[in-house]
């Protein structure tokens, strides 16, 4: 199934003319046919923007040719739409580059290559002040090939690899099917993060590990974009927010404005187990985002698919007892018919960085069968499954959160089979409308574990006289 919501349609159509009307007022950057003349006065540093066709082009492999056009000196490139696939093999992006792809545009993998297992469709690394705008245009891999032989087991193929860059904003691309994330965010050669990225109005598509991978960064801001249907190896998230080493950032880090949707991992995760009290503060923010299975306004009973995958809606994990401080923040988030559940939080230390939920909404838990999951089925759960991680578990809030769910569940659980440690430094306020009522199992070992349940049913029943 192909996603695009109408919502991001409208922007993108929308905005498609901002990166028309760039080159219309000069008729020579419209034509894309070859002209070694205007090369050479790009070359001879007179020209500052150039059609990438100018170049030439070859339908079975335009790879050496759109590589010069991007080593070029030109400080504006347009990919035109010639009507025609752009096939390349593994392209490399640089410094001081706005590059735009014109409507309709579709750069494609070309087939039988991508033998590397790290080879991917774009990388930029160590690279500064690079635009990349791409409204109705798309940038396509072939997952399904990288998946069996005579391709290697990898999982770093990805669509666009940003490695070690500052100051780049990617915007209006459509990014499918690589044969790892859609977006790759991690640090390079000089700095171990990017800094002051930012990527608006994307989609990423049926990806083979993650939608998007943010592994170090610094100033981040992900805004007005989808990511979907990530199946292939795990985790298969829409979005994970996760580090290779404790020395690595999340600074600033901001998701607004999002959806994730049918991806086969939790839709939203962000998993710090490499932190330690060394690292830096992290401050991680989603605001105004939304995570589920299947479409927009579907209910419980639209899915009768056994074979549905899909994991949590939101997912924070393994902040350790040494763990980095900060704050990871969900405002105004709502979850709905996810595969397992709503939230889960596990082992999660309350003596490191605290997480807040305020004003969000979980609908519809479990909405896969997982028939072979033995656990407990809630819309929230927090959870030790290590209890070398943490000997206190906790440190969250849920201000003015609330629960609409039909399984007769209590709403909140803490589980911890494998430890007695206890729950520590809960806080905050749910209302609850489930054929449960409110209700929370916690244990009996709290400390400073303060949640107020409040029945929201409109028809609720009356207690007994």
């Amino acid at each position: 199934m192909r996603l695009l919501t109408c919502c991001c349609w409208l922007i993108l159509t929308a905005l498609v003319f901002c990166s028309s009307a760039l080159v219309a007022n000069d008729n020579v950057i419209l034509d894309s046919r070859p002209n070694p003349e205007l090369v050479a006065e790009v070359e001879a540093g007179k020209r500052e923007i150039a059609n990438a066709g100018w170049w030439g082009f070859d339908p079975v492999d335009s790879t050496s040719i759109l590589q010069k056009a991007i080593d070029s000196p030109v400080k504006k490139l347009i990919v035109p739409n010639i009507g025609n696939n752009w096939i390349v093999r593994p392209m490399t992006l640089r410094s001081n580059l706005e590059i735009v792809f014109e409507p309709g545009t579709l750069v494609l993998a070309k087939r039988g290559e991508f033998k590397g297992g790290g080879d991917s469709l774009f990388t930029a690394r160590d690279a500064e002040n690079l635009t990349i705008r791409g409204y109705g245009a798309t940038w396509r891999m072939w997952k399904r090939d990288y998946q069996q032989p005579p391709y290697q087991k990898a999982e770093w193929r990805m669509g666009l690899s940003l490695r070690g860059c500052q100051n780049v904003l990617v915007e209006g691309l459509q990014i499918e099917s690589s044969g790892g994330d859609g977006i790759y965010v991690d640090g390079g050669s000089n700095i171990n993060y990017c800094d002051n990225v930012t990527i608006r109005n994307c989609v990423c598509l049926d990806h083979h590990r993650q939608g998007m991978s943010v592994i170090s960064a610094q100033n981040l801001l992900v805004e007005n974009c989808m990511f979907a249907e990530t199946g292939g190896t795990p985790p298969e998230a829409g979005i994970d927010f996760e580090p290779d080493s404790e020395n690595q950032r999340f600074i600033n880090c901001v998701v607004r404005n999002c959806i994730f949707q049918g991806n086969s991992g939790h839709e939203i995760l962000v998993y710090l187990k490499p932190m330690t009290r060394n690292s830096e503060d992290v401050s991680i923010r989603f605001e105004n985002c939304v995570s589920r299975m299947g479409e927009a306004g579907m209910e419980k009973t639209d899915f009768i698919d056994p074979t549905l995958t899909g994991w949590a809606g939101i997912a924070v994990g393994a902040i350790k007892d040494d763990g980095p401080q900060g704050t990871i923040e969900f405002i105004n988030c709502a979850t709905e018919n996810t595969g397992k559940e709503g939230i889960k939080v596990f082992d999660k230390s309350a003596d490191s960085a605290k997480v807040i939920f305020s004003n969000c909404t979980i609908k519809n838990s479990w909405v896969s069968r997982h028939q072979d999951f033995g656990g407990p089925r809630v819309p929230i759960l927090i959870q030790v499954r290590r209890p070398s991680y943490t000997e206190r578990p906790g440190g969250i809030e849920f201000n003015q959160c609330s629960v609409n769910d039909t399984i007769y569940a209590p709403a909140l659980r803490f589980d911890q089979e494998r430890s007695n440690y206890g729950l520590h430094d809960v806080l905050g306020t749910l209302y609850v409308r489930s054929p449960h009522g409110a209700e929370a199992i916690l244990g009996q070992d709290l400390w400073n574990v303060e949640v107020e349940l409040i029945d929201a049913r409109v028809d609720k029943p009356n207690p007994a006289p």
